[in-house]
């Protein structure tokens, strides 16, 4: 088992040091948040499973707190609420559980953020493109693989893996980051 578990450390690493190949990207996305916040906005966050679960951590965040006692910052992670996600599912499909929500609550100027780890989740690519379709700025978050979400967001960041584990562990990596700067920008 210790072999096992020094490989797999050692993979996360591996992705973790790769990640540093796309600062760029990670500066963009900060900076349409920081402008969004700036400009009254919000960011929504959608994905399914561990994208789910990371997407609900970023906007716990943004909502709570980072490192600073702040004020809090607005941020819906479109998947917690179960009331809203089961009936749209029963009455319009698990395509549209995101694009819905969308339509209700993103506005231009807002970020919206679609996780998937394979880049291809139809809901979350529905959602996304509502997103674009209502102004807002659409980020998606993926893996390295050729996707659709890449074809249809604003910008597209790709952790440098084709393993589902490694790729969440990247994105929620990249999401602290994220939220660092932005509140290092927004409250010193």
């Amino acid at each position: 088992m210790e072999k096992e578990i020094i490989s797999i450390l050692d993979e996360n690493i591996n992705v973790i040091t790769q990640i540093k190949n796309i600062t760029s990207v990670i500066e963009e996305i900060s900076k349409k948040i920081i402008y969004a916040y700036n400009n009254k906005k919000k960011v929504v966050l959608f994905g399914n499973g561990g994208s789910a679960a990371d997407a609900q951590h970023i906007a716990a965040e943004f909502v709570g707190k980072f490192y600073k006692d702040r004020e809090s910052l607005p941020s819906l992670a479109f998947h917690t609420n179960t009331s809203v996600l089961t009936a749209t599912a029963n009455d319009f499909g698990y395509d549209l559980v995101f694009e819905r929500q969308v339509s209700s609550f993103v506005e231009e100027g807002d970020v919206a953020i679609g996780i998937s780890t394979s880049g291809n989740s139809p809901n979350v690519i529905k959602g996304l493109i509502k997103a674009k379709e209502k102004g807002a700025i659409t980020v998606g978050f993926t893996g390295q693989k050729k996707c659709k979400i890449e074809e249809i967001v604003d910008i597209s960041l790709k952790i440098p893996s084709t393993d589902t584990p490694r790729i969440q562990e990247g994105h929620i990596t990249v999401g602290h980051i994220i939220c660092y700067l932005v509140e290092k920008e927004l409250f010193g």
